[in-house]
């Protein structure tokens, strides 16, 4: 039996190699999920105001973090701008351990389609909502809970089976409880 063991235990670590490649690593579970949206105040982008999480209470919304410096970014920029002039939800940004002017340029050059873009220096805010890397995309709630997280980029295969779908069902489930 002890001859056996390093070939077991070499087939068990394969077995979990072998399950853990056929997962998805844009599925990657949150504890965040039908949880509080953890709260924040942060600055504007290139601004003397305030975004307050807090305000966006009463109603679904989309956070979307990015960076500058995120080349991903760029090719989910068109999705989100999508999504922003269908209105659907305000659409947030989190601009990430990120040089202000920096941002500033990329949203000049890309376009800046979305309800307000706080500015997280430190990446405080980040760790608080589980950010892995950018870009990275949360749906909450209108009672402020979390309920969808998407990793790296959006598509727009995302967009038309999961968010839109979602929101149009949370924006359904606000008016229904009017």
């Amino acid at each position: 039996m002890t001859r056996l063991l390093p070939l077991i235990i070499f087939l068990v670590m394969v077995g979990f190699l072998a399950w853990g490649l056929q997962r998805d690593p844009s599925r990657i579970d949150s504890p965040l999920i039908d949880q509080a949206a953890p709260a924040f105040s942060l600055p504007v982008l290139g601004s003397e105001t305030t975004f307050t999480s807090g305000d966006m209470i009463g109603q679904p919304w989309v956070l979307n973090v990015f960076a500058s410096w995120c080349g991903p970014c760029i090719v989910e920029h068109p999705v989100l701008t999508d999504l922003a002039e269908q209105q659907s939800a305000p659409v947030v940004a989190l601009n990430y351990k990120d040089n202000t002017d920096d941002a500033i340029a990329w949203l000049a050059r890309y376009g800046d389609p979305f309800y307000a873009v706080a500015e997280d220096q430190a990446g405080s805010v980040g760790i608080d909502w589980g950010v892995y890397g950018v870009p990275e995309t949360f749906v909450i709630d209108a009672e402020g809970n979390v309920r969808y997280k998407h990793i790296g980029p959006l598509s727009d295969e995302d967009m038309k089976s999961t968010v839109l779908p979602l929101l149009q069902s949370l924006t359904a489930q606000k008016v229904s409880s009017r």
